[in-house]
């Protein structure tokens, strides 16, 4: 397991049986870099994946 996947599988644990709107998940995101600016890349490169995943290119840019 990764570091990272910590993360990933406590908010599975806590928050997995919830539907979220990606509007409320924009929000999040926006204020986590509000709180954390350090991690605006990061938070963009996700939001970026995210919005990309439907359309094949899942692929980020480095």
């Amino acid at each position: 397991m990764y570091a990272t996947d910590r993360g990933i599988e406590e908010l599975e644990s806590r928050r997995g049986g919830e539907q979220v709107s990606l509007e409320w998940l924009a929000g999040r995101l926006r204020v986590f870099v509000d709180l954390h600016p350090e991690f605006e890349d990061a938070a963009d490169r996700f939001a970026t994946f995210l919005a990309r995943d439907d359309d094949g290119s899942d692929e980020l840019d480095d």
